[in-house]
């Protein structure tokens, strides 16, 4: 099988999705790998280094669409590739299907097979463990005076108290987060809906560590007391209210900031939208937000190695055994299926944008096989199934 590595085109995206080191696993199993050129510079990975694993170098994505069997890159496929695609071809990349309509429906009208990266991670995705750390260190250079911020240190100074943090969600991206607050002496209050998780962090961090249920109400009691708040929170894209109103911001000081690192559309947050690393700020009711959607890619080269070196298995499972038994043997390539010969495979993206859809099993055929369980992706449910 011939795999292609594409240049991400995403602005402000910096990110590969493998690395030299993995091109050579991957020509030792009796593949081919072709990379656009340029694709891994700017995370430290030149073509030179990857002509030196065993990989061939094209000048373009088109080259790459046209040649390779296997397509990966970092993030959606752009309008500007949708007729790149071609039937059969299997593309992995984060899709994000659920809130890109377009994106799926060229995906459909091409017959691509197509993996979601964001659902098919074990232990969830390497890329949340950045974005809550990263996230928190952009929440700080938020909150300095020169950037619009009430100019606040974080652990304070003497005679000068720290920051008052909100963290909203404890799963992998606020634990990231926390980390960084907590040893930099910031005072936290992290709120969950799960009593586990806040129990788990007790018996982490003791004392130094508020837990709250995760609510509106329970937010709105907080926020006159804090200086930042950082949104965790993969709110399901269903729903049509926020955890965070616009009028909810008038609670906190002049200069507090926002740090939206989940930024779904819609999301847990009503006055947060999509910014990008070259302008990633902006001000609703006097509160600073940061917004930017692809905070990993400010560090492109240690988020590419862990990301790169997690998909290998994966990529290596369909390679060398074909898609189907990929499916059978590894429940979380089955459940990232978004799109297969074109019919829909995602039960969310069912689910919110009214396609129906096809268990990935049945599209398939081999719901009659013994296959590795996987827990659902989502919450989310669709009983609007093909028609046989």
């Amino acid at each position: 099988m011939i795999l292609g590595v594409l240049k991400d085109i995403k602005h402000g995206e910096n990110r590969v999705m493998l690395t030299p080191l993995e091109v050579v696993t991957i020509i030792e199993n009796g593949h081919q790998v072709y990379v656009q050129s340029g694709c891994g510079q700017a995370a430290g990975f030149s073509d030179q280094a990857y002509q030196k694993a065993g990989a061939e170098l094209y000048g373009t994505a088109e080259e790459i669409y046209r040649q390779c069997d296997f397509v990966v890159k970092v993030k959606e496929i752009e309008e500007s590739e949708y007729e790149l695609l071609r039937e059969g071809q299997i593309v992995y990349c984060c899709i994000h299907p659920a809130a890109h309509p377009a994106e799926v429906q060229a995906l459909l009208k091409k017959k691509v097979t197509a993996i979601t990266a964001e659902d098919s991670h074990r232990n969830g995705s390497p890329n949340c463990e950045a974005a809550g750390k990263q996230g928190a260190l952009f929440g700080l250079e938020s909150m300095l005076t020169i950037n619009g911020g009430k100019g606040k240190f974080v652990s304070g100074f003497a005679g000068a108290p720290g920051m008052n943090v909100l963290i909203l969600g404890g799963g992998i991206v606020g634990r990231g987060a926390l980390e960084i607050l907590h040893d930099l002496g910031a005072s936290i209050t992290l709120m969950d809906v799960n009593l586990g998780v806040m129990q788990d962090i007790r018996r982490t961090y003791g004392n130094d560590i508020k837990t709250l249920y995760c609510t509106r109400e329970s937010i709105q009691q907080v926020l006159p007391t804090t200086d930042m708040v950082i949104n965790c929170v993969r709110w399901p894209k269903e729903r049509k209210d926020f955890l965070i109103t616009k009028e909810m911001l008038n609670l906190m000081e002049p200069g507090s900031v926002l740090v939206d690192i989940s930024n779904d559309d819609p999301g847990a947050i009503e006055s947060s939208h999509e910014t990008t690393h070259d302008n990633p700020r902006y001000v609703v009711n006097g509160v600073v937000h940061y917004c930017v959607s692809n905070i990993p890619s400010a560090v492109a080269h240690s988020t590419s190695v862990v990301i790169a070196a997690e998909a290998l298995p994966m990529f290596l499972n369909i390679m060398n055994h074909g898609l189907a038994e990929a499916c059978v043997t590894d429940g979380y390539i089955r459940r990232s299926l978004t799109t297969y010969n074109g019919i829909l495979t995602h039960e969310e993206t069912s689910a919110i944008q009214g396609i129906p859809w096809m268990r990935p099993e049945d599209a398939l055929g081999i719901s009659g096989r013994n296959l590795a369980p996987a827990p659902p992706a989502t919450a989310t449910r669709s009983t609007n199934f093909v028609k046989a």
